[in-house]
């Protein structure tokens, strides 16, 4: 069958970055659903992690000083926009997402001329000191790893959201595999390695350098995973899913504060209308915490319909579903008819 148990189309509820609402909030609602979740975590965040925000190089006073004289360009990019959190001042990781964000569509001078301007506000002592140089790491409360063990035990996944939310594609080599490998690691010691084959690297990112190091680390991506039956729709694609030849297609939807329900209603709709669709659902914050954050009052609506199509559905976790289709994928059914009998292997 196409989807588990002859569904004609499946869903998959994403949550990004492991905000305390999510928890408190939405969790409690699919556990009376019997929903999964899939939950990428940001693990640097969280208590007890072995690994947090870091940067390994060359001294950062290193770095200040010599850009003082040598530009920011293509050739010193990559390290300096991965120490930009670590330099000792308040207010400057803001400097690395934000040329993270232009190198990644593709604005390279643009991103240069931002870490420019850091280093020479930073020269100019233009910041404040900052005692921890916690980098990029939010001092917000999130649940704790004892916390999330019992979440999974009740059916969910779990997966890495990198250690502390960066633009990969700005960061050199070292630190970005630090990035994946670190937050693949605390995984792996407090959930188990079941837990290590999903993951989601920070902002969507399709970007060809990211996804070249993280395919290295991580079994899956919601970001990307290329595959001659899979087409992938992200959040950000306008292309209908719908009349497409594609065995399956991933049609990523992400609801934001000014979603209305009518219209995520209709995403479920158009999947169990279409064989072929798998539907993966991307929640940020919830009840006030976390981006773009939404009711808990019209989660709790929505599953409710979610549920109701069950007959139709399959509502399963990330990982459970790009596992199933790559089995079927992959799997050969050969059948035969002699003296009267069938046999299949």
């Amino acid at each position: 069958t196409k989807w588990q148990f002859g569904k004609r189309s499946a869903v998959s509820v994403t949550y990004d970055d492991g905000t305390i609402n999510q928890f408190r909030k939405a969790l409690p609602i699919m556990n009376k659903l019997n929903i999964p979740a899939t939950f990428f975590i940001i693990t640097g965040q969280i208590p007890g992690s072995r690994y947090q925000g870091k940067f390994t190089g060359r001294p950062v006073k290193s770095i200040i000083a010599e850009s003082a004289t040598i530009p920011t360009d293509k050739t010193n990019f990559y390290e300096r926009a991965s120490a930009a959190g670590y330099l000792g001042f308040k207010g400057t990781a803001a400097y690395h997402t934000r040329a993270g964000a232009l190198y990644d569509a593709g604005k390279s001078e643009e991103a240069y001329a931002v870490i420019e301007d850091l280093y020479q506000k930073v020269r100019n002592g233009d910041f404040e000191p900052q005692d921890d140089n916690r980098g990029y790491t939010d001092t917000a409360r999130w649940v704790t790893w004892k916390e999330i063990k019992k979440i999974a035990a009740q059916g969910h996944e779990f997966a890495s959201h990198t250690v502390t939310h960066p633009y990969l594609c700005s960061l050199d080599e070292t630190n970005t595999m630090y990035e994946l490998e670190k937050s693949k690691e605390d995984i792996r010691q407090q959930l188990g390695e079941e837990y290590t084959f999903s993951a989601e690297i920070p902002y969507g990112t399709e970007h060809e350098r990211a996804m070249e190091y993280a395919h290295k680390v991580y079994p899956a991506l919601r970001n990307r995973m290329p595959e001659k039956f899979l087409l992938e729709l992200n959040r950000s694609s306008r292309q209908t899913p719908v009349n497409n030849t594609k065995e399956y297609v991933q049609w990523q939807r992400g609801a934001v504060t000014r979603t209305s329900l009518p219209i995520m209603k209709s995403w479920i709709d158009t999947s169990v209308m279409n064989e072929n669709i798998w539907l993966v659902l991307v929640i940020h914050g919830v009840d006030g915490i976390g981006w773009e954050a939404l009711p808990s009052e019209l989660l709790d609506e929505y599953f409710q319909y979610i549920k109701a199509k069950e007959n139709d559905l399959w509502i399963a976790t990330f990982g459970d579903v790009t596992k199933y289709i790559r089995e079927r994928m992959n799997a050969t059914v050969k059948s035969t008819g002699q003296n009267g009998k069938f046999i299949v292997n």
